[in-house]
């Protein structure tokens, strides 16, 4: 099991960024708020979870252990594979998924591509009882700040199945309600995913 990476990152995708470890660049799949933070020729280090398939071995990186936790707890959920769970993650903080199933928010939880009214009341069941303490304030807001934050919420939007025309627009409405300092990603991909969740 690979925990976690330290190393040089030498590239970023849409949903990905690779770490270069001993001489050996490891992909490690990664939400918007983690890739935000990265910086092409700098040492990082992702708390990460290795996903083993038939066909392949994917490993998954996050900015911290709290991230890594719950995505691996996300899994045990019926019906939530991997993808599923690390969108979950692209659009609410560690905190705010926590605070969502405790409280029965069913709402919050719809708000991710690919999670239904019926899938969501899923997760409140199986997992309130094993969620952990919700700490007391939780805005959702990850504390991530980017300057070509287009960019990375279009591609992020991308990586989470719109199209680029769909993502561009989406982005477009999102900036025109920018005024003064620019929100964290994460708070300005959430707002863009609230846009797309209406048209589709």
């Amino acid at each position: 099991m690979i925990a976690s990476v330290r190393g040089t990152v030498t590239a970023t995708g849409p949903d990905h960024a690779v770490v270069e470890v001993g001489g050996i660049g490891l992909a490690v799949q990664c939400a918007p708020g983690t890739l935000a933070e990265l910086r092409v020729g700098q040492p990082a280090r992702l708390a990460t979870s290795l996903v083993v398939r038939e066909d392949s071995l994917t490993l998954y990186g996050f900015a911290d252990d709290d991230a890594k936790q719950l995505f691996e707890l996300l899994q045990t959920a019926s019906g939530v594979g991997p993808r599923l769970a690390q969108a979950v993650l692209a659009v609410h903080t560690p905190d705010a998924v926590r605070k969502a199933i405790a409280n029965a928010d069913t709402a919050a939880l719809t708000r991710v591509p690919g999670i239904g009214k019926k899938g969501a009341e899923r997760l409140v069941l199986e997992l309130r009882d094993r969620i952990g303490p919700v700490p007391v304030g939780v805005d959702g807001a990850a504390g991530v700040t980017g300057g070509a934050w287009p960019e990375q919420v279009r591609q992020a939007l991308v990586g989470l199945g719109w199209s680029t025309a769909q993502a561009e627009q989406a982005v477009a409405v999102v900036a025109e309600t920018v005024d003064g300092e620019t929100p964290p990603v994460p708070v300005l991909l959430k707002q863009a995913i609230r846009l797309l969740g209406r048209t589709r």
